[in-house]
């Protein structure tokens, strides 16, 4: 509609945000970040954590404390019930969805270490899996549910590229006490949103928005407000005193 007249557009068009968690990361944080980076509103919003880098000097001590937040945090019911922190997903067909994705890291060598199980009507029990590798449909596509796929990597270069081998780059986060190692790694994810040692990233003052094929332009802060505006030259001449 709003190309029949060149209106200005902005779009927001969802991502695969990458979670990496390196050996020097404050661990009890990272898993309280991850737990709300993935699983609120049931994985289900274009923000969510989608592929879980962990370095190999803790990636059993970060699978061991995520599982038992799991198992702690995370209840699956109705949502009238004051207990229930976990949702169904939006229809059958997104639920197949991740049950597919599961099915699929499974058949390739990952282990299922939390739920998973596909319930009545769009229910998905919240999934943890482990040795999850590249080839692996759940971190290739979006999934848009509450699936945690947990890769291990060796080094710095090896993470990033794994979190730039995308077409989409809305947000990314990542967790290190290393200073110098963040400003790196800041700068090198292609992303347009970027969380250090946060998984909580979204504010009215923050600048919202993706590259690649993530979007156009940005909503809030003082950017946003370039979406409503035009630009325009004006060239004075001909003026005395």
């Amino acid at each position: 509609m709003a190309a029949d007249s060149v209106k200005r557009v902005s779009m927001e068009l969802g991502g695969h945000a990458p979670f990496i968690v390196f050996n020097s990361a404050d661990l009890d944080l990272a898993v309280k970040a991850a737990m709300g980076s993935k699983f609120r509103n049931s994985g289900q919003t274009c923000v969510c954590s989608n592929r879980f880098l962990v370095q190999s000097g803790v990636y059993e001590d970060f699978l061991d404390r995520v599982g038992m937040a799991m198992d702690r945090e995370l209840r699956l019911g109705h949502g009238m019930e004051p207990t229930t922190t976990q949702g169904p997903l939006i229809n059958q067909r997104a639920a197949e969805k991740v049950a597919l994705q599961i099915s699929d890291a499974v058949s390739r060598g990952a282990r299922l270490l939390r739920g998973g199980s596909q319930l009545d009507g769009s229910f998905v029990e919240p999934a943890l899996l482990a040795d999850v590798t590249t080839d692996m449909s759940c971190t290739r596509e979006e999934t848009f549910g509450p699936v945690m796929p947990v890769l291990r990597f060796q080094v710095e270069e090896e993470a990033v590229a794994i979190a730039n081998a995308s077409d989409v780059g809305l947000a990314g986060y990542f967790f290190s006490s290393d200073v110098s190692q963040i400003w790196r790694v800041a700068e090198a994810l292609e992303v347009g949103i970027v969380g250090v040692n946060e998984g909580l990233v979204s504010s009215p003052e923050g600048a919202f928005g993706g590259v690649k094929q993530s979007g156009l332009g940005r909503e809030g802060s003082r950017y946003g407000i370039d979406e409503y505006l035009e630009v325009k030259y004006v060239c004075f001449g001909g003026l005395r005193p």
